[in-house]
């Protein structure tokens, strides 16, 4: 709406579970689970989006207030005064260490897949709630390290790219990198010293790309959910979830062993279902003059990434149940 968006059904459809009803967020009573407590966000700008929606629901009852300790954009931190509730966002979008070599077209990411990203992993052990998230930076160029040595890459072999050994390294695939950082990810967490919380894994945000990728024309036009007969989930979105769910069964029974609590926010399925709920060409202002490559990886707000926060309620009240029985 803001940059021109002319239809509005979008903002109005709700998911229903099967057997169930979803109540609608309660801001004031999420703002009361969360008295006391923090809450971090790690992962990409979809996990910020997630982050976004979360303050524009809670919006009615108070703003937060921006008491990051840095002016590091990668470490923000807010807090909710009236409730004293803190929650962060850590921008990592491949949970490891990186680097990245920019050249004049291109950029190759340097992955250390078994090195923790410490801007996150400093940051949680007092958090009560960890939400991790992510996958789609893992489809760019990249160099993969483990143990300090090359070995392997995905699309690594480009032009204007000479000051890395690449003749006799072996291209991997990408979901290679995706399944060694995510367990590095998650053998983090389950070995920080101090950390108690609960461990969320919020599975991957689907893109909704028709006629071409993102960097081929792509877009998406349409203007109402699909229904559930009429689209699966395939290619590399089928991937990345089918290894985060193997992965976290793995991380599940690890934390189990050590007394911690690692969850699942499965919102897969349901985001599968929106097409209609992508900013498309409305990611910009109306006047912005140049190309510019339509967005069908973020969402819309107001639109179906609250319905993530919903469950996050749902997810916290249960916590809560289960706290009361241990």
């Amino acid at each position: 709406m803001k940059h021109g968006r002319p239809d509005t059904d979008y903002m109005k459809w709700r998911w229903k579970p099967n057997g169930c009803d979803m109540p609608v967020f309660d801001p004031a009573q999420f703002l009361e689970i969360v008295r006391g407590k923090s809450l971090a966000f790690v992962g990409d700008s979809l996990a910020r989006n997630q982050m976004q929606s979360l303050v524009c629901l809670l919006s009615g009852i108070e703003h937060p207030v921006d008491v990051s300790p840095t002016d590091d954009w990668q470490t923000k931190r807010w807090r909710y005064e009236s409730y004293n509730f803190t929650f962060s966002m850590l921008w990592s979008p491949h949970w490891v260490r990186v680097e990245e070599a920019v050249s004049s077209q291109t950029s190759l990411f340097s992955v250390y897949l078994d090195e923790v990203n410490p801007i996150w992993a400093t940051q949680i052990e007092d958090c009560d709630y960890v939400i991790i998230s992510g996958g789609h930076w893992f489809s760019r160029a990249m160099v993969f390290y483990e143990k300090g040595k090359i070995v392997g890459c995905y699309d690594c072999h480009l032009e204007n790219v000479t000051d890395l050994p690449m003749e006799n390294v072996k291209d991997l695939p990408r979901y290679y990198g995706y399944k060694k950082a995510f367990r590095t990810a998650f053998k983090t967490v389950t070995s920080l010293n101090n950390f108690k919380g609960v461990t969320f894994l919020r599975t991957y945000s689907p893109s909704h790309f028709e006629s071409g990728f993102w960097n081929e024309g792509g877009d998406c036009l349409r203007t109402k959910p699909y229904k559930s007969n009429e689209t699966t989930l395939e290619g590399s979105s089928k991937e990345y979830y089918m290894i985060q769910l193997e992965e976290f069964k793995t991380a599940e029974r690890e934390a189990k062993k050590k007394g911690l609590k690692v969850r699942l926010m499965d919102t897969t399925p349901v985001s599968l279902l929106r097409p209609d709920g992508h900013p498309s060409r409305y990611g910009h202002w109306p006047d912005e003059k140049g190309a510019m490559r339509k967005d069908c990886v973020h969402w819309c707000l107001p639109g179906p990434i609250d319905t993530w926060n919903d469950i996050l309620l749902q997810m916290l009240k249960m916590e809560g149940i289960r706290s009361d029985y241990d």
